[in-house]
């Protein structure tokens, strides 16, 4: 056999034409800087036909995109020449690997692992983190019944919590904690992502976690600490208090969802000087930056839309808050946290502490500096947090 990625390509054209194919994985990244980690492939069969199912695997999210047969080939032939060294084919047949270095090809065959294909029809019972039967945090927070079931008007919350712990696990995977790790959940709220993110360090990964959620509101500080005894999540503290006030004992993780206005930048700022490891906020409303915003370029004929200078105050907002943290040692993402039929607040930022990046901090602040020259901002709340 010729060793070549079109050698390769036609191997998985036969296991599909002989309906052998079991599963495919690309891996080996070519950029160890990307974002995508590797794409995982398999047989489904939809209501439009046979097709590939590619599930995309980044760091934060997984991307699923199904494509024709021909087209799918077209697809991975692209993604060895571009995103990825290595492949794996498990066929009914045979195993295939195809290995790439150093301008190299080879492929290797094995007996088969795999003698059946698990079944291709298309699994929409998405399997969740955070289990809703026996789950008694879910139920005294209003979400599920008595007997586990998920409450109809409660369906948007338990993706919402989902798909934030499903954030989380992409993040805490990538890192290394000794020992406990100590995370501070500003503005808590009623708890519902508190609650999740415990049960799933204590009982999905088994590490040990100590949880304080800061919440203003004395009769949710109140509600919370007696949910969270009725659960025994021991190592889980509601206390009252504002972000802006709050004293923090060196938490590796801290987190601020849908804290109002500049209360995101209070969250950050605590975040920088108690040098946490991780810094994951969902902004709510942008009303400082917005007010401030009065561009007297071509950007005016944007702004002078009630709505569009809505959007445009969140994009810079949120921009200038992700240069910020990178002129501090951190690594950014801003990304979508759920899709907006569950929630209009639906940006996160996240920050990785990232010494590396410290080298670039005058070319971050001067990137502020450049967007606010252009919007005739004069100063971002953060900044003056930071004593910029």
């Amino acid at each position: 056999m010729i060793a070549s990625i079109s050698a390769f390509l036609e191997l998985v054209t036969a296991a599909v034409k002989k309906n052998e194919l079991v599963k495919l994985t690309l891996g080996g990244k070519r950029n160890k800087e990307d974002d995508l980690k590797n794409v995982y492939i398999k047989p489904v069969i939809l209501k439009t036909g046979n097709k590939l199912s590619f599930v995309y695997r980044h760091n934060t999210k997984d991307v699923t995109k199904n494509f024709d047969t021909t087209e799918a080939v077209a697809v991975i032939g692209k993604l060895l020449k571009e995103d990825f060294f290595n492949a794996d084919l498990f066929t009914t047949a045979n195993d295939f690997q195809l290995l790439q270095q150093n301008d190299k090809v080879k492929i290797s065959t094995k007996p088969a692992s795999h003698t059946t294909i698990a079944s291709q029809q298309h699994d929409k019972q998405k399997q969740r983190i955070i289990k809703a039967t026996n789950n008694v945090y879910l139920h005294k927070l209003g979400i599920t019944t008595n007997d586990g079931v998920v409450k109809k008007e409660m369906q948007d919350k338990y993706k919402q919590i989902n798909r934030y712990t499903e954030i989380i696990d992409g993040i805490i995977k990538e890192l290394n904690f000794n020992g406990t790790i100590n995370v501070v959940d500003m503005g808590s709220g009623k708890g519902y992502l508190t609650f999740a993110l415990y049960d799933y360090l204590t009982n999905t990964l088994q590490q040990q976690a100590k949880i304080t959620g800061i919440e203003m509101r004395p009769d949710l500080v109140t509600t919370c600490n007696q949910i969270a005894k009725a659960a025994n999540f021991t190592t889980l503290h509601f206390e009252k208090g504002t972000i802006a006030d709050a004293k923090l004992s060196s938490p590796n993780i801290l987190i601020a969802l849908h804290a109002c206005d500049t209360a995101t930048d209070d969250a950050i700022n605590k975040g920088i000087e108690a040098n946490a490891k991780v810094i994951i906020v969902a902004p709510c409303c942008h009303k400082q930056i917005r007010k401030e915003m009065k561009p007297d370029n071509v950007l005016s004929t944007i702004t002078k839309h009630g709505i569009l200078l809505e959007r445009q105050a969140e994009m810079v907002t949120d921009t200038i808050r992700a240069l910020l943290l990178e002129a501090n040692g951190y690594k950014t993402k801003v990304f979508e946290f759920i899709n907006t039929e569950h929630t209009p607040k639906n940006v996160m930022i996240v920050g990785v502490k990232n010494e590396n990046t410290s080298a670039k901090k005058e070319e971050n602040l001067g990137k502020v500096k450049e967007l606010k020259a252009m919007f005739n901002i004069e100063q971002h709340y953060l900044e003056k947090l930071l004593g910029v």
